[in-house]
This record gives structure tokens, C-alpha cells and sequence, in this order.
């Protein structure tokens, strides 16, 4: 954007604006998106006065236009930037263009319809995701902004994608920070119980309305293709938090001679059975909270070439910090006591407030507790088609670690 277009002014534009205090533009100026409340000059622009998910004007704190934003006077993000062009207003025309952006880049990387269409702030459509599972889309909303641009989201969603069906799945606990209720509903066409996904070649059905998050993991998919290079013709896998058996199918497909699932949910490893049968292959489940299911395998002896890693985040707020970092090293403890010989760990987290090097800290821990000597062959993040937005920190949040585990004394004999 040109610096006469973020100095111009919209003219004749309705929109209230929300002023900032001075100085407090520098962020935004760099890229970012959010607003936080503690940033809103409320002495000429009270909060208290914006109704959630109206849209406004952001301007600085000497009348600089910002952006084009949408205000949430009860969230800490109290406002977030859709448009820094003064020239062209937030409306359907807008989401249209941005939803024809995002498809042209999953059309490139993508074969078959099967992926992460919209990723909020990345594709500059922030409190939005929408999956696409073939001829259907589900989608998120977490903002109350995008709550009231729902119906231009629809409408855009049936010109761009041309669907037969949306469903909007909005239970995401983000919802409760806006004061937005969660809810389930079929915006339009004809939506099915469940999802079927195809990835790399395999075939896979998930629960829509009971299944996690849309019913898939879309960013695990580039970090599933990553563990295809490490597996070997005999390879026992041990898939954790498995949720419908992605990561163990992929091994036995690609050569894994048996794979078991562990997950705390029957409905899941119903599924994971399932998907196994469809793709030829057959593994072993076991119900069980991840840490009672490693310790209770590592009791009976249970030994496994390759142990995946993927848990939910055990930190979801700043002051669960402390406490998330012990679960992730004692997580890797367990698991490592379980990994054979010159074995893999995959150990992955999807916390943003876990860095990166403190996953590594808590697996070379891990290591030490365990006498065994870890190697870091390779790490990955989330899938391409959910880009990092390279001034929003927090659109990059997966973690993937692949590490060789190995003991003194340790031989080959676990690959024979």
C-alpha cells in the first residue's frame, strides 16, 4: 500500500472510527493485525461505545487511517484489521477476492480438493477458517467481526468454491473470549454426518458433528509425508493421541509392519479400525489417556521402532506455561521409554506458547532421564496451506521434531 493511500481519508465513509493512543500504531505499521485495548485511545474513542463486531475505522493517534477494521469491545483483541487500503471497503466484493486468492494457492499445491482453504490472519480473512472436504466446506468462526460478516461469507463461499453444502462447526473455545455462543448449523446445500478426506492416496472418514476441530488435522499433512523417508520394511509404529489413525495408516502404507493407536476416545479409534480396513491395512488400538497408555505399555514390555507424538496443546494461555512444559517432558520420557533400539521419535506440539526450542529442551530432557542419546534429523511445521503470516507470530504455531533415540550399547537388531 502506497503511503498516500494509509495517509488518505475515506471521505464520505459512515464508519465510526476507533482512535489509537500515540505510538501505538508502530505494530500495525510492521503488519500485524490486532488491536489490544490496552493500545485504543478510549478518552476520544470509548470502547464501551462500539457495538461487538461493528466495522470502523482505525486511525492513529494523529488522525492517520490504519485500516478498515472490525471492533470487539469485551475481547482483549478488541479490534482487527481486514483492509489497509482506505480505497477499498470491507463487503462481500472484498471477501469474494480474498477467498479467490487463498483458493488459487491450494489449487497449486493441491491435486485433489481436500485442505485448509482459508487460515484466518494468513489469508487476511482474521476469526475465519474454512476446510474443504471435496464438494463440502466447514467452517469456523471465532470473532464476533466475522460473526456479522457471516452472510457475505456464505455468499462469497458459493460464488468463489461453489460447494454443494457449508456447515458451520463454531465450537471452539476462542468463542468464549468474544462472548459468542458456540453452535452447530448447515449455512447452505446438504451436509453429511461425516467427512471424507483423501491424503497422499489414502482414503479417510471422520465424524463431522463429534469429530475434533472440522473432523481432520490438515497441518499434520506435510509433517505424515516428512515420516514416510524414516520408515523401514518391519517397522513397529506406535501412533499416540491418534485420534482416526492418520499418522499409523500412513506407516503401514508405507511399509510399517503393524501399527497400534492410542487414543482416549472409542468413537476415534472406531474410526481409526475403520480407515485401516478401507485402506487394507489392520492395526491395534488402545483406549487410554496418552500418559496412563505409555506407562500401561511400557509395564506389559512393549517395545516399538517408531512412537509419534501428536497430543492437543497442554498450553493454551501464557500462565499454563509451566505447567505444559512438564506435561511435554514427561510425555517424551514415556514414549521414550518405549522406543527400540536406533528407534524414531516423532514428538509434536501444536501450542503456540511453547517455543520451539523449549519442545527441544523438554525431549533432550526427556533423553537424559532415559540414557538415551537423541539426534534431531529433521523438524517441520504446519502444512502449506496454513501459511505463517510473517508479522503474526501466532499464526505459526505447530512444532514437529523427528528424533533418532539411541542407547549405548544399542545395535541394529530392532531393524532385523
Amino acid at each position: 500500500m502506497s503511503s498516500n493511500l494509509s495517509q488518505s481519508d475515506p471521505g464520505d465513509d459512515p464508519l465510526r472510527v476507533l482512535r489509537l493512543k500515540r505510538g501505538e500504531e508502530r505494530r500495525l505499521a510492521a503488519g500485524h493485525l490486532w488491536v489490544f485495548s490496552n493500545e485504543v485511545d478510549t478518552d476520544s474513542t470509548p470502547l464501551a461505545e462500539f457495538t461487538p463486531g461493528a466495522l470502523v475505522q482505525l486511525r492513529s493517534h494523529r488522525d492517520a487511517f490504519l485500516g478498515y477494521a472490525y471492533v470487539n469491545p469485551h475481547a482483549l483483541i478488541c479490534a482487527r484489521i481486514l483492509e489497509k487500503d482506505a480505497a477499498r471497503p470491507v463487503g462481500r466484493p472484498l471477501i469474494a477476492h480474498r477467498l479467490e486468492v487463498a483458493l488459487a494457492l491450494r489449487e497449486r499445491l493441491h491435486r485433489e480438493p481436500y485442505y485448509r482453504l482459508v487460515f484466518g490472519e494468513s489469508d487476511a480473512l482474521p476469526g475465519l477458517v474454512l476446510d474443504r472436504y471435496g464438494d463440502l466446506i466447514v467452517g469456523q468462526i471465532a470473532t464476533a467481526g466475522m460473526e456479522v460478516l457471516k452472510p457475505d461469507v456464505e455468499a462469497a463461499v458459493r460464488t468463489v468454491v461453489k460447494p454443494a453444502g457449508l456447515f458451520w462447526k463454531n465450537d471452539s473455545a476462542a468463542r468464549e473470549l468474544e462472548h459468542l455462543p458456540q453452535a452447530a448449523e448447515v449455512a447452505f446445500g446438504e451436509v453429511p454426518t461425516q467427512v471424507e478426506i483423501v491424503e497422499s492416496g489414502l482414503r479417510f472418514t471422520a465424524s463431522l458433528t463429534h469429530g475434533q476441530k472440522t473432523g481432520w488435522f490438515y497441518d499434520q499433512a506435510a509433517n505424515r509425508q516428512r515420516l514416510i523417508r524414516y520408515l523401514w520394511p518391519g517397522a513397529r509404529v506406535l501412533d499416540v493421541c491418534s485420534y482416526v489413525g492418520a499418522w499409523a495408516i500412513a506407516a503401514l502404507h508405507n511399509g510399517a509392519a503393524s501399527a497400534r493407536c492410542i487414543d482416549s476416545s472409542e468413537s476415534a479409534l472406531d474410526f481409526a479400525r475403520r480407515n485401516a480396513a478401507a485402506n487394507g491395512v489392520a492395526l491395534e488400538t488402545l483406549r487410554a489417556d496418552a500418559f496412563e497408555g505409555l506407562k500401561a505399555l511400557q509395564e506389559q514390555g512393549e517395545r516399538y521402532d517408531v512412537v509419534i507424538l501428536d497430543p492437543p496443546a497442554f498450553i493454551k494461555r501464557k500462565k499454563d506455561i509451566p505447567q505444559g512444559q512438564a506435561a511435554y517432558r514427561k510425555l517424551n520420557q514415556l514414549a521414550l521409554g518405549l522406543v527400540a533400539g536406533e528407534g524414531l521419535l516423532v514428538s509434536c506440539s501444536c501450542s503456540y506458547h511453547l517455543a520451539p526450542e523449549d519442545l527441544v529442551s523438554a525431549i533432550q530432557a526427556a533423553g537424559r532421564h532415559t540414557g538415551r542419546f537423541i539426534q534431531i534429523l529433521e523438524s517441520g511445521g504446519q502444512s502449506p496451506d496454513h501459511p505463517v503470516h510473517p508479522a503474526i507470530p501466532e499464526t505459526r504455531y505447530l512444532k514437529a521434531f523427528f528424533c533418532r533415540a539411541t542407547s549405548e550399547g544399542a545395535t541394529r537388531a530392532s531393524r532385523g
